[in-house]
């Protein structure tokens, strides 16, 4: 918000540090209701999380995809369009690298392979973001209701592809064939070795580092580049961008295109990475996830890392604690989860105008004593 009152730090840091506990708060009262004890709950969750190497790495694993689908959401948001087919882009993106991977991988090296998958991914994704981004531009129809639409048209492609076309002979199982090992990213634990470090084994691979420096690109792009100032001027107002000389139609189209890019490299960490085959509802919500990722990022690149922590730190320490307390299940993580979102994402503004007035209060308190001051 660049009218508001509140410096941005506090914007950008104070306030959604302050929405999440609450949201913690608010989980504690769930957890004391069924006679757990919520800092040792918490303990568990962190511990779980961070408390050593394989967990370390399954949230990061869990994060590279957070990072991926918040910066799309992000990417999108800062143009005014809120982009909800984060999921499909994400499932075609995977689709596009499991393509790949499956005609390439027994003819090339993965140093070859990788540009080809990486390409692969952005052009699926994007071009499946491209229909609603028209739609958009040219005839009016809502980016959310054609996004919406579009991430059950990804779903029932990809089981019509694995059931009848990409499905092994002879097996029931609808998930394509293993890729060839040169074919896979570079796991952590693998990459480690080669400087001589010993690291525990995770699904954590190469994409957490491309998910790095994708938000290095988001943020030169959005705050570095004309074309990021012609984003961000859309999402402020666009009628008073179109009448500056901005060409909305074709921005909508280019924003959209990069979003989708972005959700579909997610394609990487779990297609070439993790699974190293193509499967059904291997976007398990990511997509969705990363709306309140963005939301809670404030759609900085920054902001989005750390949120994305904070949901890989939630699945997989939730992950622990649901194994070590047995009366706390996989549902009641997702409620704690779920109040995240909601504090961080719907609520989200329910601290701004309180803390304007704070700030307004105290910059009128410091006028009168500058005046006595320079009158001294």
């Amino acid at each position: 918000m660049n009218d508001s009152k509140i410096p941005s730090w506090v914007n950008i840091i104070v306030l959604p540090l302050i929405n999440i506990m609450f949201a913690f708060a608010f989980a504690a009262g769930i957890f004391i209701a069924v006679d757990v004890n919520p800092i040792e709950a918490a303990g568990v969750m962190v511990r779980g999380a961070l408390g050593y190497q394989e967990g370390i790495g399954y949230t990061l694993y869990y994060a590279t995809n957070f990072i991926f689908t918040g910066l799309a959401v992000a990417v999108a948001f800062s143009a005014g369009l809120f982009n909800i087919g984060g999921e499909g882009q994400a499932y075609m993106g995977g689709l596009g690298v499991g393509l790949a991977c499956l005609a390439l991988d027994s003819t090339l090296p993965f140093w070859a392979l990788l540009p080809i998958t990486m390409l692969a991914s952005m052009l699926f994704g994007a071009l499946f973001a491209l229909i609603p981004a028209y739609l958009q531009a040219y005839r009016g129809s809502h980016i959310v209701i054609t996004t919406i639409m579009f991430n059950f048209i990804a779903s029932a492609l990809m089981v019509y592809l694995l059931v009848n076309v990409l499905k092994l002979e002879g097996q029931m199982a609808p998930v394509s064939r293993v890729f060839e090992d040169s074919a896979g990213l570079p796991m952590f634990h693998e990459m480690t070795q080669w400087f001589g470090i010993s690291f525990s084994q995770s699904p954590m691979n190469l994409s957490f580092f491309i998910a790095l420096i994708c938000c290095v690109l988001v943020w030169a792009l959005l705050w570095r580049t004309r074309w990021g100032y012609a984003i961000r001027a859309m999402g402020a107002s666009p009628s008073a961008a179109e009448y500056g000389g901005i060409n909305y139609k074709k921005l909508i189209i280019v924003v959209m295109l990069i979003s989708g890019a972005l959700s579909g490299m997610m394609g990487l960490n779990e297609v070439q990475g993790y699974s190293q085959q193509l499967k059904l509802d291997f976007v398990a919500g990511y997509g969705f996830t990363g709306i309140a990722v963005c939301l809670i990022g404030r759609s900085h690149p920054i902001g989005i890392i750390l949120a994305s922590l904070l949901f890989g730190v939630l699945y997989q320490g939730g992950a622990e604690l649901s194994f070590d307390y047995p009366n706390i299940d996989r549902e009641m993580i997702q409620v704690v989860q779920a109040l995240v979102v909601l504090f961080s994402g719907a609520l989200a503004l329910m601290l701004v105008k309180p803390a304007e007035k704070l700030f307004v209060f105290l910059d009128q308190k410091k006028k009168p004593l500058n005046g006595v001051k320079a009158e001294a």
